[in-house]
């Protein structure tokens, strides 16, 4: 498994990060043994380094895994927009874990400048807490090109977590040309940098070889948080980024399962998940929620405020 150092700060990740958004209760929904007894798994193949966040309800999980592996590296976003709002956050986050410290924690889905000065009185309060040594570094996440210029030119960030992919799935404001040079302004400008959804959130399985060719030759990515729900992901994706080749049997049997939004029958049609949809992929019609697949990133979000519990990603 190859490290980095993740930008200017002290933080050394494995390229391969345990993104555990897909194994949670918006997705996969394991059990908390079972999800950590994964995330373990990874771990003792020398992956280092989790990310997650508060809306993913994955924190249980994780502090499983932390039993066995005290040093791991965890990042978390938050949605908070005030100070006051982010201080309960990061605490609860901290208790969650069972820790005194979180090493990452990111405004989480940032858009530009002006969504980031919206929140300046969370990133405040963040810069306090990063002086305390109750969290190592802060920054944002992002789907928009214009949100990784924005935080690259902002030095009180240390890391920024961009969507990247091949296809370009998902990038809000542009393509992949126009990602890839934000990310590499982002890079000269000494930020930590760890891609997100390199598979498009699922789309991209098909393809899985190339998409992950793609990512792997992105060399401002310190790491790349891949989601994983079996050993087989792990196996697959703990050869491809340690520059083995992965066993062609399983690859094909991974390439086999494309993932997909399920909106149950019993839809209400509230519209409360075509509200959080910032990809436009959701609309109510005839009383039950309809999904474009070609707009839906699979991110699962909108799952988190349905109130019927009708939505997964499978």
């Amino acid at each position: 498994m190859q490290y980095n150092k993740l930008g200017n700060t002290e933080i050394t990740v494995s390229r391969l990060c345990f993104g555990t958004l897909t194994m949670g209760p918006l997705q996969k929904g394991l059990g908390i043994q079972a999800g950590a007894k994964l995330i373990c798994l990874a771990l003792e193949k020398g992956v280092n380094f989790m990310d997650t966040a508060e809306i993913y309800g994955c924190y249980p999980y994780i502090k499983e895994a932390l039993r066995s592996f005290p040093e791991a590296v965890v990042a978390s976003k938050s949605y908070a927009p005030t100070g006051q709002e982010m201080e309960k956050s990061l605490h609860h986050c901290l208790k969650a874990l069972d820790r005194d410290y979180v090493d990452i924690f990111l405004l989480h889905e940032q858009e530009s400048v002006f969504t980031i000065r919206g929140h300046w009185e969370a990133v405040e309060y963040l810069l306090k807490a990063r002086e305390k040594g109750l969290v190592r570094a802060i920054g944002i996440s992002t789907h928009y090109v214009a949100g990784v210029r924005a935080a690259a030119s902002i030095p009180e960030f240390d890391v920024i977590h961009p969507i990247i992919n091949r296809a370009g799935i998902g990038i809000a404001d542009g393509g992949v040309d126009e990602m890839l040079d934000a990310i590499s302004f982002a890079a000269m400008m000494g930020k930590g940098i760890y891609g997100m959804k390199c598979l498009g959130g699922g789309h991209l399985i098909p393809e899985t070889d190339r998409a992950m060719d793609f990512i792997l030759a992105v060399p401002q990515l310190a790491a790349v948080a891949v989601g994983m729900q079996s050993p087989e992901e792990i196996e697959y994706n703990v050869s491809k980024f340690s520059g083995a080749c992965p066993d062609r049997e399983l690859a094909e049997q991974l390439r086999r399962k494309p993932r997909y939004l399920h909106v149950e029958d019993y839809c209400q049609g509230c519209g409360r998940c075509v509200e959080r949809c910032s990809a436009g992929a959701l609309a109510v019609v005839d009383g039950r929620v309809q999904v474009n697949r070609e707009l839906c990133r699979l991110c699962s979000y909108c799952a988190s405020v349905c109130p019927e519990f009708c939505i997964k990603v499978i």
